[in-house]
């Protein structure tokens, strides 16, 4: 394979001399920070979307979104540099470049949801309602941003030669990503590897709980609960995906992913909370 070169060899898909990035007057535009944007506005689009269909102010996502957006990114480059600091350590000034991706998107929801709570509590605005209507927009955006992933040949997971396999050179992809298991199916005279591409599944099952949330959002029984079925039907999705991934984060001094560990509480939470509160409306409802 040439070093710009991507297929899906089963599928019969070849892709070639996929580019990172592109020149305008001289200067490099990464492809990943085009899909990031991409999926920021879809998000925001979808959000507007949601606030117009049930009959709110839509200018009021529009204002939020310019402090959430910008918070998160901070506060996803934080959570990624944090869980990567025995590579960050020696090589400071890499913590600023963005380029070459490593953004948490744990770190961007937490950021998120932080920014919206303090957003409402200043304007006086129900954070639950205000949830429920800006979560598809959330879940959209990272479904297109998880492309970027794909031209920067990055969140791939073990070997794999099934149906969905992908090849990568191994000259495109970053050292410590190829796993010893990876690693040990290299064919002698090849240049690639063959892995699962974690990056679609994610994005696929994003746009299936983008589906949920559209078709439940009519039958919810609170505000909230949206963000509730969020948070398990993300967190279910990367628990199982996380555990495919050769980039894994782990929390410090561990062999514990982190973001299987935020995934099971996420998913455990809102499943907890949902009932917890289906049960208190139930007994409300009966006692009047």
């Amino acid at each position: 394979m040439n070093v710009g070169d991507i297929a899906f060899p089963h599928l019969g898909i070849y892709l070639k001399d996929v580019p990172r990035h592109f020149s305008i007057f001289g200067f490099d535009i990464a492809l990943y920070g085009i899909f990031i944007g991409l999926g920021v506005l879809a998000g925001i689009l979808m959000a507007v979307h949601m606030a117009k269909a049930t009959g709110q102010d839509p200018d009021i996502y529009w204002d939020f979104a310019i402090y959430a957006v910008i918070i998160s990114v901070i506060g996803a480059r934080i959570y990624y540099v944090a869980f990567s600091w025995e590579f960050y350590k020696d090589n400071l000034l890499d913590i600023f470049n963005l380029r070459n991706g490593g953004l948490a998107i744990y770190g961007g929801v937490i950021a998120a949801f932080i920014t919206l709570f303090v957003y409402c509590r200043i304007k006086k605005l129900n954070p639950l309602l205000m949830g429920d209507t800006a979560v598809p927009g959330l879940i959209l955006g990272q479904a297109v941003g998880r492309w970027g992933n794909f031209t920067n040949r990055e969140v791939f997971g073990e070997y794999y030669d099934g149906l969905f396999s992908m090849q990568l050179p191994i000259e495109a992809v970053r050292a410590r990503d190829i796993s010893d298991n990876i690693a040990s199916h290299i064919a002698e005279g090849t240049n690639y590897i063959n892995v699962h591409p974690t990056f679609l599944y994610e994005s696929v099952w994003n746009l299936l709980v983008l589906a949920a949330l559209i078709f439940y959002r009519k039958h919810k029984k609170f505000d909230g609960e949206l963000c509730l079925l969020y948070l398990g039907g993300y967190g279910l999705g990367r628990f199982v995906i996380e555990g495919i991934r050769t980039d894994t984060l782990f929390l410090p001094g561990t062999t514990v992913p982190v973001s299987e560990v935020l995934a099971l509480l996420m998913a455990a939470a809102a499943v907890i909370v949902d009932l917890a509160v289906r049960l208190k409306l139930k007994a409300s409802s009966a006692a009047s």
